[in-house]
């Protein structure tokens, strides 16, 4: 099974550096996030890597386990102007 081209690659990049970023802030491995967050290791490898666009119901659980707000979890604006 192919993936549908990534629209958006830069800001899935950004994304993927700012939750490692977060993750690594508090202490977490890729393992502990996605065991709190009950996920799979791959999906939060993924989505550090930009291979993955992610959903809101793993959003939600990854910004619950990193004590963040779904806000600041999205928060990484740089990106997102240089874009638009």
């Amino acid at each position: 099974m192919e993936l549908a081209a990534v629209k958006n690659a830069a800001v899935l990049q950004a994304f993927g550096t700012h939750i490692r970023k977060l993750r690594e802030a508090r202490g977490f491995s890729q393992q502990e996030l996605a065991d709190h967050a009950d996920v799979a290791k791959a999906t939060i490898q993924r989505i550090e890597q930009a291979k993955f666009s992610v959903t809101l119901d793993v959003l939600v659980s990854v910004a619950r386990v990193l004590r963040v707000s779904l806000r600041e979890l999205m928060d990484f604006p740089d990106v997102i102007e240089s874009e638009v």
